[in-house]
């Protein structure tokens, strides 16, 4: 039995990185996951392989900007498992570029992933988790949600506003858990979405020390992990060795 035996989590953006690995990392502790990104061959192969090394794991397509997808994916966590323990707003991207660039689509598209995507998990689970009495939100910020670099304006007011969000679902709730996972420079594909040339060269000498996916799922893992009565507010992971 796993320290997250029977736990029922959701985790958006699961197809890759961080919530790729947190998929895997919370099902190797007995919790049931269900997965959610718009990629579902990925996540059909991710599933399987949980279920292949004894886990339990389900998925369906999600656009967390879209608030009916996101209601969507709630209801069929909810038809399989009847109940939601966690929800973790995974779902990000990371399109850097200088003000002067202009990349007002990107700008959008960030606040509407990094932002509304969030709000939007947080309408569709929080009515479902008041009327059982519990569960737990673990919110992903990012070391640009406490700081600021050039390029990274945009990006880190979308994480500035993860915390933010997250800070204050957490005083209205005195039954609810939320935690705030901030990481530093991690292997993922997010780096892969920036479009101009000057920030996409900075990311990479950036990323030098990058950490594995791995260390932020730990992370989650401790935070779900605890007693009901523990919350744990806020976790930034960093490498040791570092460039921030």
């Amino acid at each position: 039995m796993g320290v997250l035996s029977n736990k029922v989590i959701l985790i958006t953006g699961a197809s890759s990185g961080i919530g790729e690995a947190t998929a895997r990392h919370l099902a190797a502790l007995g919790a049931h996951v269900v997965l959610g990104a718009r990629r579902t061959d990925r996540l059909e192969t991710l599933a399987a392989d949980i279920a292949a090394a004894g886990g339990s794991a389900h998925f369906q397509a999600l656009d967390v900007t879209d608030p009916a997808s996101m209601d969507a994916f709630v209801v069929f966590a909810l038809e399989i498992t009847g109940t939601i323990d966690a929800l973790v707003n995974n779902a990000g991207i990371m399109p850097l570029s200088p003000f002067a660039a202009l990349k007002t689509e990107e700008w959008n598209r960030m606040i509407d992933v990094n932002i509304r995507g969030v709000l939007h998990g947080i309408a569709s689970a929080l009515p479902v988790m008041k009327a059982q009495g519990f569960g737990h939100f673990v919110n992903l910020s990012s070391i640009g949600g406490h700081r600021v670099w050039p390029s990274c304006g945009v990006y880190s007011a979308t994480k500035f506003a993860v915390r933010a969000i997250s800070e204050g679902l957490r005083m209205e709730n005195d039954d609810i858990r939320v935690t705030i996972v901030s990481p530093g420079v991690v292997e993922s594909e997010l780096a892969d979405t920036i479009s101009d040339p000057g920030a996409r060269a900075a990311m990479q000498a950036f990323r030098a020390v990058a950490l594995s996916p791995d260390a932020i799922a730990r992370a989650i893992g401790y935070a779900v992990g605890e007693p009901s009565d523990v919350d744990v507010n806020e976790i930034i992971v960093r490498p040791v060795a570092t460039v921030e």
